[in-house]
């Protein structure tokens, strides 16, 4: 069938535009150049609380943002990534998607503003996450949280981040994480699989573009078998939190997201898998673009809602 009428005007569109691939330009021009994202001129519904602040790190204060549906109290966390292959966005892309799912879900996001590569390459961001999610265990109550709904979350990098996040909370013994949203993550270094092949451009996100990102992320080829940096390399993941795997047909990592979904089944973890038909890598903030945006933010209200025992 191809990809849906939308998502190829939105393709032609971009092509349209002549923006330089990431290998192709300045760092400083291709994060400038980010600045024009469609979600950018996408409206912005209202939440009951928006709260813009800065938590401790590890090597730096980290920005948040905590996206607050409504005044009531003890509610379920979503610690959510953003996606930019480590190295490129910013919180105010996410601006729109992360209002609806919120709102859909009825529970707290908290938007983590990671450090990025390649001046702060892994684990650094890494870090930074994992920092995110200890701070929001730590101060729940304050928050309005309730302590046994925290997950987290992300997109492509942001995916990869959840995962190895959800990966050190079980090593942590953190019992306590409800959940992970891996939204068409980047799990496995190698891309050594069909859909990296079969879509590896001409669909936005291309190939080449990804090992660019894997590179400037992982430098040091000794943290390549490393779980918290390519969790696809866990040796197991037995009594990681239950997981909700999204991935696009028409992306290269596709089957990134296949696989590790199949590894957590292989492991007894929990865990519910769907492919968007049509769509593309990034689809997560192309509100207004395509409905299957809208129907995602659904989808990952209901299936986090059920996880952890609030759905209909």
């Amino acid at each position: 069938m191809g990809v849906k009428p939308e998502i190829g005007e939105h393709l032609a569109q971009r092509a349209a535009g002549g923006m330089p691939e990431v290998w192709q330009a300045p760092l400083a021009d291709i994060r400038k150049n980010t600045h024009s994202h469609i979600a950018l001129r996408q409206p912005l519904i209202n939440l009951y609380e928006i709260q813009h602040k800065t938590i401790p790190g590890p090597t730096a204060d980290i920005p948040i943002r905590i996206y607050r549906p409504t005044s009531g109290k003890n509610l379920p966390a979503l610690i959510f990534f953003h996606g930019g292959g480590w190295v490129l966005n910013f919180l105010d892309i996410y601006e729109p998607s992360l209002r609806k799912v919120a709102l859909n879900g009825e529970f707290i996001i908290i938007a983590v503003q990671y450090q990025k590569a390649p001046e702060h390459p892994y684990p650094i961001p890494f870090q930074d996450c994992y920092a995110a999610l200890e701070w929001t265990m730590s101060n729940a109550s304050a928050l309005g949280i309730d302590p046994a709904a925290i997950g987290v979350g992300g997109d492509s990098a942001g995916g990869n981040l959840a995962a190895a996040v959800a990966i050190k909370a079980r090593d942590n013994n953190l019992d306590s994480l409800a959940f992970q949203l891996l939204i068409y993550p980047c799990n496995d270094i190698k891309m050594e699989y069909s859909t990296a092949t079969e879509y590896s451009e001409g669909y936005g996100l291309s190939t080449k573009a990804m090992k660019w990102f894997w590179n400037n992320y992982l430098p040091n080829k000794s943290d390549h078998a490393d779980p918290y940096a390519v969790p696809a390399t866990a040796k197991n993941l037995r009594g990681v939190a239950p997981a909700i795997i999204i991935t696009a047909e028409f992306d290269p990592l596709t089957d990134d997201g296949r696989n590790y979904y199949q590894k957590l089944i292989a492991d007894s973890v929990p865990s519910v898998y769907k492919e968007y038909a049509g769509q593309i890598h990034g689809f997560f903030n192309l509100g207004g673009v395509t409905a299957d945006a809208d129907l995602l933010y659904s989808d990952i209200a209901n299936e986090i809602n059920g996880i952890i025992g609030r759905g209909n």
